[in-house]
């Protein structure tokens, strides 16, 4: 347990160095930008979301309006955490569990402070653990605490992402920020759940990913397992299967971005061979740019 809180901490410590500056004002979801709550309409400028439209302004003025949002001083976040079996797996620095913790922990990061709540559902296919939404440092650092101790999959369980993201909307919850952290692995059933939640909340996905499930290496004879099912078959890794492979992958890969992209998530990839806190600092720097400059109100 002493090595875990130290282990803990230096995480925290890690994420906060790297990233403290980045969330600066006023902000809703993980970072700056635009509110939900409906504020002053303004003409239409080239760039700006369509989905903004004031149709009613637009109809009286003949002319195409925007309806501006105000900045949440208050923003609650869920974490939708999936740590099916196939989550206990690394080949490379580190395994995808770790990078579920750090994704985990830079949520709390950037979205803490101002009266802000975090809460969790963590799910693995056999349980399903409800963390409550609650503000302070302290209740973050013991739900990161709680996630890192959840017990692991049964041998034979699949994980439920769809399952895990419907325990968000009964009952539904207040607009605000749902981050899902998870490989992805299967077939895109959750995307029916995930839309429906894109309609009250901000979406951020988190997709955890280790080299060894892109691309074979040329190892001979090896045995592949199913981690969730348990099942295994011995294969020759020959230039065919190896292609094959990474085909598959590449397209599984594809599947799971455009069902991601059609319910308007944020889509932040993190590897076990890469430096996971550069690609969170790229990521949320882009996001932040992209939200560009708050436009002033007009005077009344």
């Amino acid at each position: 347990m002493v090595r875990l809180e130290a282990s803990l901490r230096t995480l925290e410590l890690t994420v906060r160095r790297r990233l403290d500056g980045l969330l600066q004002g006023n902000h809703v979801g993980l970072l700056p930008g635009p509110g939900t709550e409906p504020g002053d309409a303004r003409p239409y400028q080239p760039g700006d979301d369509v989905r903004r439209m004031d149709w009613s302004v637009t109809a009286r003025t003949t002319a195409p309006h925007v309806r501006e949002t105000v900045a949440d001083r208050e923003l609650e976040t869920w974490a939708v955490v999936d740590l099916s079996r196939s989550i206990d797996y690394g080949t490379a620095a580190t395994d995808k569990r770790h990078l579920a913790l750090a994704a985990l922990t830079a949520v709390a990061q950037l979205t803490a402070g101002g009266g802000n709540r975090l809460g969790a559902v963590v799910a693995n296919g056999a349980m399903t653990l409800r963390l409550p939404a609650r503000g302070g440092l302290a209740h973050a650092r013991g739900l990161v605490r709680r996630v890192a101790t959840a017990p692991p999959a049964p041998e034979g369980v699949r994980g439920d992402l769809a399952a895990a993201l419907d325990e968000l909307r009964r009952p539904p919850r207040r607009r605000g920020l749902v981050a899902v952290v998870s490989d992805f692995l299967g077939e895109p059933v959750w995307e029916r759940s995930l839309r429906a939640l894109s309609a009250r909340h901000e979406l951020l996905a988190v997709e955890l990913l280790d080299p060894r499930e892109l691309d074979l290496p040329d190892v001979g004879t090896v045995v592949l397992a199913d981690p969730e099912t348990g099942r295994q078959r011995e294969v020759e890794t020959t230039p065919l299967l190896r292609r094959e492979f990474a085909a598959a992958a590449s397209a599984h890969r594809d599947r799971v971005a455009a069902a991601l992209r059609r319910c308007g998530a944020g889509h932040l990839t993190l590897r076990t061979d890469s430096d996971w806190v550069s690609d969170i600092v790229r990521f949320a720097v882009a996001r932040k740019h992209a939200a560009g400059p708050r436009v002033p109100r007009r005077p009344a």
